[in-house]
Formats: C-alpha cells, structure tokens, sequence
C-alpha cells in the first residue's frame, strides 16, 4: 500500500507539490500554504493509500471553516489524518489582527463624559469597520448564555474582559415588582419582569443604547441574560424586554451582572464594543506597541466535518473562534487526538450522527460553552452510535453558558466517557439522555461551583432514559449550593433504570439523588464525608395525582418511544407496565454493599423503603482503610475492614480512574488532577 505526505507551512506556497516540508533553495517547490488545498490534493491521492497532511507550526487564520465532506473520507485501512509536523503547534485561529498602530485615544467629549473616572486617560479606541470588518453579532432580547456570537478581544493572545459590572461576581436585585408567570409545560410568560435595584449604579447606564444584565432569575441553575426596556431612577427599578424564562425572583435565583456598558470600562484589560458604530474601546493591559492583539470573528466551526469518513486531526491547537471548534455530523470512524482547543465561545467539540467517531487525548479549556457532546444511535430500534470521549483534561468552561453546558453530554444510544478529567465550572460536570451509555474511570471535581440544585453527573425527567452504568468514577469538591444543594450523581425528576457502581463521592452535599425516580441501582460505592449519602424523595407521587408539574412532560417522552415493542419490552421488561404500577412512586431501587465513611444518613422516602431494597451498607465514623485520604487516594488496602462488614463489596480499581499517558498524552497533572 503507498502511504502519500502532504505538508502544510505558512511558507508554503499553493502552486508548489506539498511534498516538501520546506520550500527548496530555488523556491521552486515545497509544502503548501493552506489546509484546503492540503485537502483537494488529497482527495485525488488517497486513491493509492493512506494520506498524511502535517501542518508546521505557527498561526493558520480562517476567515471561513475549514470542510471536510464525503469527498475527503479515507478508509479504515487506508485514513486521512491531518496532523502537527514533529513537535511542532500549528494553531487555527478565528481571529483577525488588530494592528496596535490603528488604537488611539479617545477624544470624544461625549464619550469622556460617560467614562468612569478611574478610566479616563487609560481607553483606546479603534474604529472596525475602517479595518473592513462589519459582523458584530446580532441583537436580541433575551439569550440563555452571555454574549455568545459576539466578538471577544485577545491581547498577547489572553482573553479580555467585556465590561461589566460587578468586576467579579454578582450583585443582587432588590423587591420584586413584577415577577411574570411561572410557565407551565409547553408555554412561556407573559409579562416582562421588573424589579428594584439597591444603590444608584444603574442610573449611570440611562445613554446606553444597548444594555443586558446576565443573571439567575428564578432557579439557581438556569442563567439567562436578557435586554433592559427600562431604568426608572425614581422608583429605583429595571424592567425587562422580555419575560425571563421561568419569571424573576424565585427559590433561589436574584443575582446578576451588567454586560458591555462603555460607563462600566474601569478596568485594565476590559473591553467595550459599540455594535452600531463599531468602535472598540480598550484599557490595555500594557502599552499596545509591539503587542499581538486580535478579535475573534469565525461563527462557524473552525473545522466542520460532514458525511465524513476515516479521518483523523491529531496535534493541532484551535483556538479564538465565536462558534464551536470542531463539528463532526453524520461521521464515522473519525477521531479528534491530542488536540488543544481554548477560548472558544461555544462548545469545543459537537459530535451527531454516524458511528463510532470520537475524541481521545485532547485539552479543553477556556470554553464559553461546554466540552464535548457526543449524540448518535438510534432510539427506536436502540442501537447503539458507539461515539467515544477518552483521555481528555476538560476545565474552566461555561464562562458564557454558564449552566447547562457540561464537560462532556452523551445522548442517544451507547456513548461513553472514560478515563476524563474534568474541573473548575460554574455548573455540571456531565450530562447524559438518552439509553444505555457507559461513564467510568472519571475525575470530576469542583463544579456546580455557582449554582444550586445541580450534579455531577446528571440526568432527568424521563422515565425511559434507561440502561446507562456510571462506575468506578471519583467526584469530590463539589460546590454547596444555597439552597437545595447540590449533587455527586443526581437522578432528577423521577429518572429511571440507571446503575451506578463502584464510584467514590467525597466532600459533596448528597452523594446520591434519586428525586422520585425508580429501577435505579446504587451499589459497591464509597462515600466519604457527604451529608447525606443516598436521598430518595417521593417528588412523582404528588405530580401523578395532580398530573401536573412534570408530569405532562413525563408521558410525552415516554409516548415519544416505542416502549412497548419487543425491542424495548426485551431491554427493560419493567417498563411495559410502567402506567399500571403507580408511576409516580419510587419503586425498585436497590442500594447495596455502600461504604459509608464519616456520612450523614440515607434520606429515604416510604415508598423507596417499603418496595426498594436497601441492606449491606455500613456507616461508619472509623477508618475503614484507605491508602493515602491525605491525598485523595480513596483506594482500600487489601486488609480493609469494609471487606469484613460487606462481604458482597468488590475492590474498586482506583489506581485505573483518571488520564493516563499515550502517544497523544504525554504528561498529566500532578497527583493525576485528583
């Protein structure tokens, strides 16, 4: 079989062979200067063999995604892979250059005049459009992220903050005015809401034109910025454009922060972007002279991969784009390895369709959104898509969806996540919908660190998300939440049919929440210092007599599938008789062989009790022999009394959880980020 090599360098030329990895004395031939005509070359190569295409480093700016279609699949013995040369970074960037010589200072009295004190002398102003560009991102009146779309300034390739205020943090509302209605299934408000603020600070913002505060308005875990109508200094009160989602001043929500508003710029390295006039103004961190300074405008993917077969990207860092990274549809057998990805404002990496495509080894970091989602298979028939996330260090994500976009989200059928570590977000860690997945030999920790009445892990509202096993995972430090408090596992709103085993929950409020959900199996787990360890409630019984709350959703979902068919009746035999066997109650859950270790108690309902199976745990305040708790390691020495007081307790292979080094992965965190 030939094997053909491509290279790819930003001293490339496209009319030379691309044969050579550099341009030849005479300058007559050598590599090519960009991926897409790397990729036309290959289409017609790869008919002798494999094809190679390494890329030499450097910064590579898209103004456009690069595609990969059908027409550039391989096969599974002969692939195409694009991939860094040697040691070398070749960096894809959504970013255009912003020349320091085009800054200057601000010399408008008017805009002077709206400037904090602290700033005036400090702003730079550059004018956009007179540098060709135009795309500012769109207006709206309400948005479940933070300014998503809109472009971000990199200066010395860091990340700057878009003015807000507070600085950090947020600040709390005061008396609700209006709250607007609570929407029931299927609808939305009705009315804007409206509410008081404390202090004057809002009363600076009255000549902006554009102003949005991002907040959480009801819940605790749903962030929605939404566009102010209306500042009434002498009722102290902002009116909203549009109703948020779920209404304003509920359980747990009231706090929010301004976003890009020229008054709020008091900050070195802060941003303000006016949208019409498309003029930037800027405190530089540092004098601009001699400094590398861009602003992100790529919406679309920075690879976007379609219908695509056998084909690998191995070594390249993406980086400064305001979409997503990497989208894979209707792929297969295609790999993302070893790859950077960072201050992205969406998600790093979508993944739909096809089979078996997945991500391996890879950093993810500085993401507005999540990680990596992975949704194949299908329901109906309930085969599996076998996508796959392994290996990969995921942290410091949903800076701008800042809940409901996790590290990693399986959906559909038979996905799995392993061997992942993941930290340091505002809400989960993992999501998964959807029938039997795998999630094992996971790190979690640290997340939920804002919000409330989160997980972990998570999933909910679906009677038939049956079949997935999460085991042998160690989630620790997980944010406390205000009110409900937050999860290690969290089975939400009567989720049924899923079995954890042989993970260890550390420092977390609840280790298990199973809130009214039934057929779950909690077993061979160790919890150490969680203040409950398993809570069951009986949440569904209620909404089964009412029919209301979730419930209408409940059976639109279960209606959505062939739950009776031979397919699903062979794979989850209870779930036939699901509506004749009182849905709403907890039944047939089976908590067994825990290890309990300086714990709070189970947090059973009666009917979790009454038809479940709960024996063979043991609480215990004494240690039960762990090999080094000081530093995390959770493993059991061989001698440990928990093999004496739950004979059914298996060892868990602790030393396996966590990254591991490959050909992609060469080092890992310290203490393997435990």
């Amino acid at each position: 079989m030939n094997n053909t090599t491509f290279y790819v360098s930003l001293k490339g030329n496209n009319a030379w062979s691309g044969k050579l990895i550099a341009p030849n004395a005479k300058k007559t031939d050598g590599p090519f200067a960009t991926l897409t005509r790397a990729r036309d070359a290959a289409r017609t190569a790869k008919a002798k063999g494999s094809v190679v295409v390494k890329i030499r480093g450097g910064v590579y700016r898209l103004e456009k995604s690069f595609e990969l279609s059908a027409n550039d699949s391989g096969i599974p013995d002969k692939p195409v892979v694009y991939r860094n040369y040697g040691k070398e970074t070749p960096r894809l960037v959504g970013g255009i250059v912003i020349p320091a010589s085009a800054f200057r200072p601000v010399d408008d009295p008017g805009i002077i005049a709206r400037l904090d004190t602290s700033s005036r002398g400090n702003i730079l102003q550059v004018d956009l459009k007179s540098l060709g560009l135009r795309d500012f991102g769109e207006a709206w009146e309400s948005k479940f992220c933070g300014y998503a779309g809109w472009p971000e300034l990199y200066f010395q390739d860091k990340r700057m903050q878009i003015a807000r205020w507070p600085n950090e943090g947020f600040t709390r509302m005061g008396k609700v005015l209006e709250q607007g209605s609570q929407p029931r299934y299927g609808e939305t408000p009705d009315r804007p809401g409206k509410f008081q603020y404390d202090g004057n600070r809002p009363e600076r913002w009255l000549a902006a034109s554009e102003v949005y505060l991002d907040g959480y308005w009801c819940y605790k875990w749903y962030c929605e910025t939404i566009k102010i109508a209306k500042i009434d200094p002498a009722e102290k009160s902002i009116t909203f454009s549009v109703p948020a989602l779920y209404g304003v001043g509920g359980f747990s929500g009231g706090e929010y922060y301004a976003i890009n508003l020229l008054e709020e710029l008091d900050s070195p390295g802060e941003y303000y972007l006016d949208r019409q006039s498309g003029i930037l103004y800027f405190w530089p961190p540092e004098p601009v002279k001699g400094k590398s300074i861009a602003i992100s405008m790529l919406k679309a993917p920075l690879v976007s991969m379609n219908g695509v077969s056998d084909v690998s990207l191995v070594g390249i860092t993406l980086e400064f784009a305001r979409g997503s990274a990497i989208d894979m549809k209707d792929c297969n057998r295609s790999v993302v390895a070893g790859c950077t990805i960072k201050n992205i404002a969406e998600n790093a990496i979508n993944i739909s369709g096809g089979v078996k495509n997945g991500v391996v080894s890879c950093d993810l970091f500085e993401l507005g959104g999540g990680g990596i989602t992975l949704s194949g298979g299908d329901r109906t028939t309930l085969t599996p898509g076998k996508h796959y996330a392994v290996n990969n260090h995921i942290h410091h994500y949903g800076r701008l969806y800042r809940t409901h976009r996790p590290a990693i989200s399986l959906s559909g059928v038979g996905c799995s996540a392993s061997h992942n570590l993941i930290h340091d977000a505002p809400h989960h860690g993992m999501d998964f919908y959807g029938n039997d997945h795998l999630i094992d030999y996971n790190i979690i920790n640290h997340v939920c660190m804002e919000t409330d009445d989160a997980g972990a892990v998570y999933n909910g509202r679906d009677w038939t998300a049956r079949g997935t096993v999460l085991r042998y995972n160690f989630i620790h430090d997980i944010g406390g939440g205000p009110g409900i408090g937050n999860q290690g596992i969290y089975l939400d709103d009567c989720l049924s049919g899923i079995t954890s085993y042989g993970n260890i929950l550390v420092k977390i409020g609840r280790g298990f929440l199973i809130n009214g959900g039934r057929d779950n199996v909690v077993d061979n787990n160790i919890l150490v210092d969680c203040s409950t360890t398993v809570h069951i409630t009986n949440q569904g019984v209620g909404e089964e007599a009412s029919k209301g709350g979730n419930w209408p959703e409940m059976i639109d979902k279960l209606n959505a599938v062939p739950y009776k068919s031979d397919i699903w009746q062979k794979r989850y035999p209870k779930i036939a008789g699901l509506l004749e066997d009182q849905p709403g109650s907890p039944k047939y859950n089976v908590i067994e062989n825990n290890l309990m270790y300086r714990c709070g108690s189970f947090n059973l309902a009666p009917e979790a009790t009454e038809y479940g199976t709960i024996k063979d745990n043991w609480e215990t305040k004494d240690t039960p022999g762990f090999v080094d708790p000081d530093t995390n390691n959770y493993a059991l020495k061989s001698d440990s009394q928990v093999y004496k007081n739950i004979p059914g307790f298996k060892p868990i292979p602790f030393e396996k959880i966590g990254l591991y080094q490959d050909e992609f992965r060469k080092d890992i965190p310290a203490n393997g980020g435990r």
